[in-house]
């Protein structure tokens, strides 16, 4: 693959999961309320969530690509369109309510229920797969490797850049609790999602 899509790809990738959402506010706040470690490893958890979205679309998408070429196209404009449509409802946004309080479990929880929590809430999320649906094509090189496996190493990629970002709140949430409350706050991040989701949107139609 060329070496400037996969930077792209990178960067994308972590504008992506550096967006506050459910994943890593809750990353956040089990850190805050429990401690780093349990949030790193709800971060791991999440983060292999991520291979079976990406398996998914991968089978889904390599199929599509065998039987016909127009009905790729098809899925790339229909996944631009539902990248602006998460614009859109980024726009509509209310700052999330975060609870940092702090609390303490009766029972220590397990490192590997605190990997398949984060687990089976990524995976059960139906939201994702179509997010990934609509954002790995795009940076399917045509003359490259084989479909199938672009769209795994993607989703690898795009695995171990959620990993570091979450990683990264988990170690540092103590000090990210004075942002949360400032409205400030949540209208940069909602104005960086929409730029995000816009130009990778236009991106999509445009190629």
């Amino acid at each position: 693959m060329d070496f400037t899509v996969l930077v792209s790809f990178m960067v994308a990738s972590i504008a992506l999961a550096i967006m506050p959402g459910p994943d890593n506010i809750y990353v956040l706040t089990e850190s805050i309320t429990k401690g780093k470690q349990n949030g790193i490893l709800t971060s791991v958890g999440l983060c292999l969530g991520v291979l079976i979205h990406t398996l998914a679309a991968a089978s889904g998408i390599s199929l599509i690509v065998q039987s016909s070429t127009l009905l790729f196209s098809v899925i790339k404009y229909l996944g631009a369109a539902y990248l602006l449509y998460l614009a859109c409802q980024a726009y509509h946004e209310k700052p999330m309510d975060v609870n940092t309080a702090t609390s303490k479990s009766d029972n220590l929880e397990t490192n590997l229920q605190l990997i398949s929590t984060g687990f089976f809430m990524n995976v059960l999320n139906p939201k994702v797969t179509l997010f990934f649906i609509a954002f790995l094509p795009q940076f399917v090189v045509a003359d490259g490797w084989q479909v199938s496996i672009q769209l795994i190493l993607l989703g690898v990629l795009f695995m171990i850049a959620s990993l570091l970002v979450f990683s990264s709140i988990a170690y540092l949430a103590g000090g990210l609790t004075r942002y949360l409350n400032e409205p400030r706050f949540w209208v940069y991040c909602k104005c960086l999602k929409m730029t995000v989701l816009i130009g990778l949107g236009i991106a999509l139609l445009m190629d």
